[in-house]
């Protein structure tokens, strides 16, 4: 298999790389010590069209393929991780299912506002009783007339702080289990709607992950993303995106960890010589770079 990047691919890499290295970067460490959501670094994401790189140009996206994406998630999060979780989250866990499973009225209200930055998004699966057991809902969506009446709530949703458009999931139908899950549009504006403190995440701590909750919540069946019961599915299908986005992040912190072990070995001097001269040291990075380099192809 032929691992070289395209010239269209190289470009984005050069590109996306300046803008962290400029843009991003600088930022990383305040973000972090005072767990502050990045707003103006986001901004300039739209501006260069890092929000929705994937969707279809018909709705203000950028037409990526999947690699040009995951060399862009890859350069941000190397930059800083906050901001790469910020990035892969909109991209993959709310434009995707927004462009795949919903209807040309949600794209026009909701997709082309998340693929131009005009709103950010969050995908909201997760509750307390319900982590890698997707299928334990507890948040249930009630059809009333041309609504459906949600109540519950969602943890360690990223992006929640900030977010304006959730794609949340909630049983319709209770005896069913994981088929009676249905997925729904929902806007931060909607009565109901709450969010309650930002979790404290080890390294990501400016990606404004918070519980989310539903009171009487009520949502127009218009806002219903793809069939009733089929929610299960919707979630499951992109969460496989969303891994690669994540695969994405870990190999770009990991470059900078090991960019920085490289700085630090040919500056710290032991026995009159950089560390960087012993063998010792030299294998512990051959290592890294190999791990590194395997992890990306």
């Amino acid at each position: 298999m032929d691992f070289t990047l395209t010239k269209e691919q190289r470009l984005v890499q050069k590109t996306v790389r300046e803008f962290a290295e400029r843009e991003v970067a600088p930022l990383a460490q305040e973000i972090d010590e005072q767990a502050r959501f990045p707003h103006e670094t986001v901004e300039k994401m739209a501006e260069l069209g890092l929000l929705g790189m994937m969707v279809d140009p018909k709705w203000g996206g950028g037409g990526m393929d999947t690699v040009s994406y995951t060399i862009a998630i890859e350069e941000i999060s190397r930059a800083c991780a906050t901001t790469g979780v910020i990035c892969s989250v909109n991209n993959s866990l709310a434009c995707w299912p927004l462009e795949t499973f919903g209807t040309e009225d949600q794209k026009e209200r909701y997709l082309r506002r998340l693929a131009t930055g005009e709103a950010l998004g969050a995908f909201a699966l997760t509750e307390p009783g319900a982590g890698t057991d997707a299928g334990a809902q507890r948040t249930v969506a009630v059809r009333d007339g041309d609504d459906y009446v949600i109540e519950g709530s969602k943890v360690f949703i990223s992006n929640a702080a900030a977010a304006e458009v959730f794609v949340i999931f909630a049983l319709t139908d209770p005896e069913k289990g994981s088929r009676g899950i249905s997925a729904f549009i929902v806007e931060r504006s909607f009565p109901g709607f709450g969010a309650g403190t930002v979790e404290d995440k080890m390294g990501i701590r400016g990606n404004g992950a918070a519980e989310i909750f539903f009171e009487d919540m009520r949502v127009p069946a218009e806002n219903r993303l793809g069939e009733e019961g089929k929610g299960f599915k919707i979630a499951m299908a992109t969460l496989d995106g969303g891994r690669i986005g994540i695969a994405a992040q870990a190999i770009g912190i990991a470059q900078a960890a090991f960019d920085e072990a490289l700085r630090y070995s040919t500056e710290r001097e032991q026995f009159g010589r950089p560390i960087s001269k012993f063998q010792a040291i030299q294998w512990f990075l051959a290592d890294m770079a190999t791990e590194i380099a395997a992890a990306r192809h």
